[in-house]
């Protein structure tokens, strides 16, 4: 965050000055959460499902906050803005006096992104990969300079604000990940950090529910590669090569396109590509400026895509050479929780846990990783699986379609978590493999009993909330448990 007095960000924002003379300066960051409060920061009082901000603007100040952006009066100095009576309220906003407090800290973040002009400011969406995408180009653009990217997913009309707000004047790129759960979602973020390099990953089935059709989700996506500058300006479109409706977006913009994917006519694209028995893929990297051999740490072969787009990223915003971005894609880890994490405990059993959101595309790579992955000598492929979430009239279809591909993928047992998600269990069932349908996630942890060389995929859309089964499988067990076969507490 650049500094800012008080008085700046009242008029920056249109609001008043609250308990202050306005020559309190800003120098830390700003933060809706007072609990993360700096010296120096601002605190954004934002009413939640729970909680409001305001009530908490006292331990933000005793915390060392400069300043409180707020839609009422507060004990402490702040800046207050005028509820927004006749507004739509966003998710992240939850009123008419949140909306207000969210629209002046977007409106700081046009202010700061703006008042950074060596920021090059990078956008990726995509129905599918976006947050594996963004933290591998993060870890690709900080090989060139200072780089700030979101924590997570924090892709919505809060988080990317947030995120924005960490750049300052050493700050070299910005990475945002932008989500969408309807049409002009992904516009309006846009013109909060307007992007010189926007990326489309994919159009998938990923909210299909909220959005009604594919051609819906699509035509949101693609606003990104609309708000892009014109190639005469620098603007550059990375699109997935393999999918025929993100490729098709180069007619929506006038950045200069350039595609990536495994299509032999991709200008960045992967050949020679194999997996290795811990699922890790390897692939020859070819792009215009030469060639490189690239190893992946990260699992699944649908990281592939995920680097093939960094790579490309990267070859735009920086001066890296082939070498070096093939160097870096192969030292990546991951930076996002539950997203193909692998954790082993010590008699041998290995938890896969993709836990945090899944979609028909996401749960085909994830069994896909898991039956490339070798099981111990004697073990077993066991998944875990829970119901994919927002897929609206298609869900009874997609989820029977789940449970016939978990049958054909060479699975040795199937655990299925929640009601919701019972076609998975019925299709799988009738499709030969052995499957035990469980209420819930600790249901699931009992049923699942792994037995030294299994290794168990653990997957949901996150409101299943199946991260527990995997922290659960991965307890610390005593050597006694261990011989028994029952879980220790976790530590």
């Amino acid at each position: 965050m650049i500094e800012l007095t008080l008085a700046e960000l009242a008029r920056l924002v249109g609001g008043r000055l609250h308990r202050a003379t306005g020559d309190e300066r800003i120098t830390g960051t700003v933060e809706f959460d007072s609990r993360a409060v700096t010296p120096g920061g601002l605190f954004v009082a934002l009413p939640g499902e729970r909680v409001d901000g305001h009530a908490f603007a006292t331990t933000a100040v005793a915390a060392g906050a400069a300043g409180i952006l707020a839609a009422r009066e507060v004990d402490g100095p702040a800046v207050l803005v005028e509820p927004l009576t006749d507004a739509h309220v966003p998710d992240a906003a939850h009123d008419a006096s949140g909306a207000a407090v969210l629209v002046a800290l977007q409106t700081l973040a046009r202010h700061v992104a703006d008042a950074l002009p060596q920021l090059g400011i990078v956008g990726i969406t995509g129905s599918s990969g976006k947050t594996s995408t963004k933290d591998l180009v993060a870890a690709l653009l900080e090989r060139d300079g200072p780089t700030v990217a979101p924590p997570g997913s924090f892709n919505n009309e809060l988080g990317h604000p947030w995120t924005v707000l960490r750049a300052d004047t050493a700050t070299k790129h910005l990475v945002l990940e932008l989500s969408a759960r309807g049409r002009g979602h992904i516009a309006a973020l846009c013109r909060v950090a307007p992007p010189r390099i926007g990326a489309v990953l994919n159009v998938g089935s990923a909210h299909l529910g909220e959005f009604g059709s594919r051609e819906a989700i699509a035509q949101a996506k693609g606003e990104l590669v609309e708000a892009l500058p014109a190639a005469a300006d620098g603007g550059v479109a990375v699109l997935g090569a393999d999918d025929p409706v993100v490729a098709a977006m180069r007619a929506r913009t006038a950045a200069r396109v350039v595609h990536a994917g495994r299509a032999p006519e991709a200008d960045v694209r992967a050949v020679d590509e194999t997996i290795d028995p811990e699922g890790r893929a390897r692939f020859r990297l070819v792009t215009p400026a030469g060639e490189a051999d690239v190893a992946l740490g990260l699992r699944g072969a649908h990281q592939v895509d995920n680097a093939l787009v960094a790579a490309a990223i990267a070859l735009e915003a920086t001066g890296l050479d082939v070498g070096t971005i093939a160097a870096a894609l192969g030292a990546a880890v991951p930076r996002s929780r539950w997203r193909m994490e692998v954790g082993e405990r010590p008699d041998g059993v290995r938890v896969l846990n993709d836990a945090y959101n899944a979609n028909p595309e996401s749960m085909r790579a994830a069994l896909a990783t898991l039956a490339a992955m070798g099981a111990g000598e004697g073990g077993s492929r066991i998944a875990v699986l829970g119901a994919m979430a927002e897929l609206g009239d298609d869900a009874d279809a997609a989820h029977a379609e789940l449970g016939r591909l978990a049958a054909s993928t060479g699975l040795h047992r199937l655990v299925v978590v929640g009601e919701a998600a019972r076609g998975v269990h019925e299709a799988a069932r009738a499709a030969g493999l052995s499957s035990d349908l469980v209420p819930d996630a600790a249901s699931a942890v009992e049923a699942v009993h792994p037995e030294p060389g299994d290794v168990v995929l653990v997957k949901a859309s996150r409101s299943a909330g199946l991260e527990k089964v995997a922290e659960a499988l991965l307890a610390t067990w005593s050597a006694a448990e261990l011989a028994h076969g029952r879980a220790g507490d976790t530590q």
